[in-house]
């Protein structure tokens, strides 16, 4: 559990038992379903900020998922000039929202832009959305990852720092309440994943390297 859903969840949870308690002793319909819907909020709340532990592939050349969800886009785009693979997972609300590194190295850069909020699974969110796009390299090479909020997840967080070494798989930040991360790849990584598929962070290979760099 991320400790923000401890201090959003349970005062949910809290209040609900307060309601539900006064109730028990009135006969006030209002104290029952204000209690209910109270609960299921805080249990709601609770769920989504789980952060379950995750096998991270022990294969030099997997690249993983940077984040739980539905692969809604996958195709061939371009970053900064040069050519890449963008996969594009959407994170419904009742996802994992922890982000990971979807390899192992060094953040060489890291870059938050304002935007609009168009919903996760447009593919203007990619570019007109606001997001924190950072940069890893590695063995592996560099591989791009975009936090891109959404109409409803309107705060990025992110944990690291440009310079800090991640492992791969390590957790590096969340999208609250519904978004969509791009992972953005060389044209020589083989793509294992495909338009409709489910993955997990972390522990889905997204794709493979031709060969760690030496």
């Amino acid at each position: 559990m991320v400790k923000e859903g401890y201090l959003y969840g349970l005062p949910l949870v809290l209040g609900a038992g307060i309601l539900l308690g006064f109730g028990m002793f009135q006969p006030a319909v209002f104290f029952q379903l204000g209690g209910a819907v109270v609960l299921v909020a805080g249990l709601f709340v609770l769920n989504f900020f789980r952060d379950p532990e995750r096998i991270i592939p022990s294969s030099a050349g997997a690249i993983v998922a940077p984040a739980d969800g539905t692969v809604v886009e996958v195709k061939e785009a371009d970053f900064s000039g040069e050519p890449v693979q963008q996969v594009s997972i959407f994170m419904s609300p009742l996802n994992v929202h922890i982000n990971r590194a979807p390899i192992a190295g060094v953040i060489t850069r890291i870059n938050y832009s304002k935007g609009s909020y168009h919903v996760a699974w447009d593919a203007r969110a990619s570019v007109e959305n606001e997001q924190n796009v950072f940069t890893v390299e590695g063995p592996q090479g560099k591989v791009v990852v975009k936090q891109i909020a959404g109409v409803l997840a309107r705060r990025v967080v992110f944990w690291k720092r440009e310079g800090e070494r991640l492992e791969k798989g390590e957790r590096v930040g969340m999208i609250k309440f519904g978004s969509r991360v791009d992972l953005l790849v060389s044209p020589g990584v083989k793509l294992q994943v495909k338009t409709g598929d489910r993955v997990r962070g972390g522990s889905s290979i997204i794709g493979i390297s031709p060969e760690p760099a030496s």
